[in-house]
């Protein structure tokens, strides 16, 4: 007599990563993230300071307010195009940023290959950078993302959108 146990495990065989690579770890990432931010800033921040930004943003505390959405949507897209074209070259060579090449770690799909550079600045990059601009709900969608590295498997919410996962480069 065969019956249907609700609380049997499933009998479906879970796959393990098949490529064999050891997840990075969360300081490499971070420590990748912080390269990366570093040399978006040094380049971002001073065409911010020519096109005007920083005068309108004291502008704007000095009467109380906030820099329109408009302008900072404006700044936002000027990011990930400078993003793109950084971190671009290396992205579609190896799946790395400069960042990543520096502490040996790669983006991989989830079968271990090199994904598609459009995918990765598509789904990995821009959807998360975009909502982190939005004023009061960015913050927390941005948080949400980063904190999601805590998961077994170190996926953060872009991974999960962009189906990739960082590992150690060979």
């Amino acid at each position: 007599m065969d019956e249907q146990n609700p609380y049997r495990g499933p009998d479906a065989a879970v796959a393990e990563f098949s490529s064999g690579d050891e997840l990075a770890g969360r300081g490499a990432r971070l420590g990748a993230a912080i390269i990366d931010a570093i040399i978006l800033m040094v380049i971002v921040m001073p065409l911010m300071y020519m096109g005007g930004y920083w005068t309108t943003a004291m502008a704007a505390a000095q009467a109380g307010e906030q820099v329109g959405l408009g302008t900072t949507l404006m700044w936002a897209v000027v990011g990930l195009v400078v993003f793109a074209i950084v971190q671009g070259i290396p992205l579609n060579a190896s799946g790395q940023t400069w960042g990543k090449k520096v502490l040996k770690i790669k983006i991989v799909d989830l079968q271990g290959g090199k994904p598609p550079l459009g995918r990765l600045l598509g789904l990995r990059y821009f959807p998360v950078q975009l909502a982190s601009n939005i004023p009061l709900l960015g913050p927390v969608v941005a948080l949400v993302d980063v904190l999601m590295i805590f998961r077994n498997d170190r996926r953060c919410g872009h991974d999960l959108i962009a189906g990739t996962r960082v590992v150690h480069a060979d």
